[in-house]
């Protein structure tokens, strides 16, 4: 599965001095403008040395201010300078798996999101049972992933949550790190298939296939209301677009996990078969821990 994420990609990015080989890609949508691909250009290059970008074949310079949709094809990523060095950035993306934990400590957190929320801000349909307080079919998410609650400290990114209640609580449970969304829609957020660029006027990019018409959308109002103390916050959702990009975009791509495990499954056994077993593994456990320790 290691290679998947490359599969169908219309888009090739190329260094100039290397064009027959790939430096990434990406499967194009049709929420994707010049600008932002260019904004996504410059989260997948490590600090690099001035360039600029063209189709092949075209003599076209891409611009940072063009809002027009980008065309599938080569792109080929020039050095302003002849010596100049063009390098992708080896910053690491985390793995993460589908959470569907349900513990006291997370009570509050998805009570809080179902109240501010009250329908999937992806989509937008609506819960019409929240009036009895009933939520088949809703899903409150985390955009920091619970399973990675060290680094959240450690990336500086609990300092922007506001509602904490003391030294020791990071945050990560605050609803400030929360959406609500249907569970197909929860699945591909957490699995980097669908992201939110807050940069973008809070356009949703979908990274693979867009078979639920959310590509484009706009993240519902409800949930980033710059008036509520409970709204989402912006570095959030800029720290999952870049991993998204940096997923989705980067060399062949990271690898994909198996998420449907029915009952009967070796579910350890598909995850020692499968990608990056012994992260995975460390993952898995440390969400069926935070159930029973509450």
């Amino acid at each position: 599965m290691a290679g998947r994420r490359s599969v169908g990609r219309n888009v090739h990015i190329y260094k100039s001095s290397a064009p027959e080989e790939a430096l990434g890609g990406l499967l194009l949508n049709q929420s994707v403008t010049v600008k932002c691909f260019l904004f996504m250009l410059d989260i997948l290059l490590a600090p690099s040395d001035a360039y600029y970008v063209s189709l092949r074949g075209s003599s076209v310079v891409l611009s940072a201010s063009d809002q027009r949709l980008l065309q599938p094809g080569d792109y080929d990523i020039i050095p302003i300078s002849p010596e100049g060095k063009i390098v992708i950035t080896d910053e690491p993306c985390i793995l993460r798996v589908y959470s569907r934990t349900s513990t006291q400590r997370l009570e509050k957190f998805r009570s809080q999101v179902r109240s501010r929320d009250g329908k999937c801000v992806i989509t937008g349909v609506v819960n019409p049972q929240a009036q009895w307080d009933l939520w088949t079919g809703f899903q409150a998410a985390h955009v920091f992933p619970l399973s990675h609650g060290t680094l959240f400290r450690q990336s500086g990114l609990s300092e922007f949550i506001t509602n904490r209640t003391g030294q020791e609580d990071s945050g990560i449970n605050s609803c400030q790190n929360g959406l609500l969304m249907q569970p197909t829609i929860h699945q591909l957020f957490d699995s980097f298939d669908i992201s939110i660029n807050p940069d973008d006027n809070y356009k949703v990019v979908c990274f693979r296939p867009d078979a639920f018409g959310v590509d484009g959308r706009i993240l519902d109002p409800v949930c980033r209301n710059p008036r509520d103390e409970r709204s989402v916050r912006d570095e959030l959702l800029r720290w999952h677009f870049r991993q998204a990009v940096l997923a989705n975009m980067r060399g062949a791509g990271e690898p994909y996990f198996e998420m449907d495990f029915p009952p009967g499954t070796d579910m350890v056994g598909e995850i020692l078969s499968g990608p990056q077993p012994a992260e995975r593994m460390e993952t898995e456990l440390f969400l069926r821990l935070e159930e029973v320790k509450y």
